[in-house]
This record gives structure tokens, C-alpha cells and sequence, in this order.
């Protein structure tokens, strides 16, 4: 470690990991209990972010009432507050107290395509379980995951440390190469590519019927490494029972001549797996952003809700 990671300026990041640290002592009733309690604050404070989800539940769950969309907002940031929890829970947590929480299905899905020698690509989304998806993955199998640089040394520092102490392997999101080189190479990968993507080889793709900037290269990366592409997702079960972690069969006829279309085929899986745990997903995310300035502003706050 640097010295310089110890200057003043970082003190409050050290202290925001020594707090998680004592938080991945408590019991995990203790640790759900006060997730929902701070995202119940977090609702009455985060006005943009409140603004955002909601916008997100109307376009993609026109069926409901907007009582019962508010209800689901609600459960929404509850579950944003357990995700915080879940932080120390997966970078701190012993391997056996993993395995009692967290349920695992498909693995030799895992090991079968592991074995063809060419990679695996595993798609995912963000849900508010992402950190813990990270961690029962690992569990697993090695795996190299894509994450965001930050300019923080510390959190990088962080980051870089106790999200690999368990079996991932780090690759910088917008280092190709890399990526490809690890697929190559017979590696596991996960990535998540359903979040707005406005760079060079995005296309609009439906996602809850609504058109998406999108990135479509997992066909690209599949074709070109001829890596099996199998959807990973966990979600978190009801109360303090645990998580469930399901790793799905390889794609069939994948990838085709139309990336558009096989990602419309795996924004169709997302949509399930959202309709399962609707809660779960990341709805504070604009995700309905388009490509060129005549595409319809879903964000604008001309005429702000209520928060």
C-alpha cells in the first residue's frame, strides 16, 4: 500500500470502509433490517434518483396503477439500502457463511462450457444484487469482471483488493483487449451490457418495448472468440432467507447475423428475470436515453412529481 493513500484527504473514505468493515460483523437479520431502514431514508432524501425510478416504473409497467407503482418505488429503494449492506457482505464474508446464504443453480452449465476451451461469457444486468452476484459467482469459478476506474486511490485501492480476494479478476470496461484477451485466454467472464450506451456501435434495442441506446457487442465477442454466452442473474429472496443464484444453459444459435436482434433476445431475458423480483432492478438508472436529439426526452423535468 502507498503511503500517500494515507493523506488527510482520504481519511473519510478510510472511515467509510472501516464502518462497512464492523457492518460485515452483524448477524444478516441485522444487516437486512437496517438496509431497509436506510433506503427508506434514502427515498425521502434522493429526489433526482426518486424522479428517475419512477419515471422508469411508468414506462415499463404501464398495466400498473400509479398506486401500485408507488408501492414497488418504495420496495425499490428499500432494496437499494440492502445493497449497501450487501457491500461488506460480499467483500468481508468467509466462504462457508456464503455458502449457507446463497443457493446455486446450473453450475455444471458452468463446467460445461468452461470445458470447450474457448471462454465463457456470462451476460448479466444490473440489479441492486450486483456485489453479492459478484461474490456467489466466484464462488463458483474464477471470473473476470468488468468494472469502472475511479479516481479515488483508496476506493480503488478497495475495490481492486477485496473484490478479488475471493476469486474475481479485475478488467477495465473499456479495455477490449483485455476482454478479449481473457476469453481467449479460457477465462470466465461477466458483463453486464443493458445500461444506456451512447458510444460508437450502439443501436436502439427494444427493452420492456420501448426502444434503448444499447450496446451490442456481445455478439462481436462471441463470434469472435467463440466463447458459449450463458445469462447468469441472482436475486435476493424474501426476508432473510438468502439469495438464489441461477446459471442458465448456453444460447442457442448464438450469436446470429443480427446483433439487434440477439439483443433484443437477451433484453427479453432481462425482462423476465426484472418481472420476477421487480424491486431488484436498477431503476434509478436513466436507461431511455436515445442517440439523436429527436428521440422522446422520458427525463425531462419540465412537470416534476412529488418526491
Amino acid at each position: 500500500m502507498r503511503w500517500r493513500l494515507l493523506a488527510p484527504r482520504y481519511w473519510p473514505t478510510w472511515a467509510g470502509i472501516w464502518l462497512l468493515r464492523l457492518l460485515a460483523l452483524l448477524p444478516y437479520a441485522a444487516m437486512i433490517a437496517i438496509g431497509v431502514a436506510l433506503g427508506r431514508l434514502l427515498r425521502l432524501v434522493a429526489g433526482r434518483f426518486v424522479r428517475t425510478a419512477r419515471r422508469n416504473l411508468e414506462l415499463c409497467f404501464p398495466e400498473l396503477d400509479a398506486a401500485a407503482r408507488e408501492r414497488l418505488l418504495d420496495r425499490h429503494f428499500e432494496a437499494l439500502g440492502i445493497a449497501l449492506l450487501e457491500v461488506p457482505l460480499a467483500w468481508w464474508s468467509a466462504p462457508a457463511r456464503i455458502a449457507r446464504l446463497a443457493q446455486v443453480e446450473g453450475r455444471e452449465h458452468l463446467e460445461a462450457a468452461a470445458t470447450r476451451g474457448h471462454g465463457v461469457l456470462l451476460l448479466t444486468a444490473h440489479f441492486t444484487t450486483m456485489e453479492m452476484a459478484g461474490r456467489v459467482l466466484a464462488s463458483v469459478a474464477p471470473v473476470g469482471f468488468l468494472y469502472r476506474p475511479t479516481s479515488n486511490e483508496v476506493l480503488a485501492y478497495a475495490l481492486a483488493r477485496f473484490r478479488t480476494a475471493h476469486g474475481g479478476h479485475p478488467i477495465p470496461r473499456d479495455d477490449i483487449r483485455a476482454f478479449i484477451g481473457a476469453l481467449r485466454a479460457g477465462e470466465c467472464v461477466w458483463y453486464a451490457p443493458d445500461q444506456s450506451y451512447r458510444k460508437k456501435g450502439a443501436q436502439m434495442v427494444r427493452l420492456f418495448g420501448i426502444p434503448a441506446a444499447t450496446n451490442t457487442l456481445t455478439s462481436r465477442l462471441a463470434r469472435m472468440t467463440g466463447a458459449p454466452v450463458l445469462p447468469y442473474f441472482l436475486e435476493r429472496l424474501p426476508g432473510t432467507q438468502g439469495y438464489r443464484a441461477v446459471i442458465h444453459p448456453p444460447l442457442e444459435n448464438f450469436p446470429s447475423e443480427d446483433p439487434v436482434a440477439d439483443t433484443e433476445r437477451f433484453n427479453h431475458l432481462i425482462e423476465t428475470q426484472v418481472r420476477r423480483v421487480p424491486e431488484q432492478y436498477l431503476w434509478i438508472h436513466r436507461r431511455f436515453k436515445g442517440l439523436t436529439a429527436d428521440y422522446p426526452d422520458y427525463y425531462a423535468r419540465e412537470a416534476p412529481r412529488r418526491a
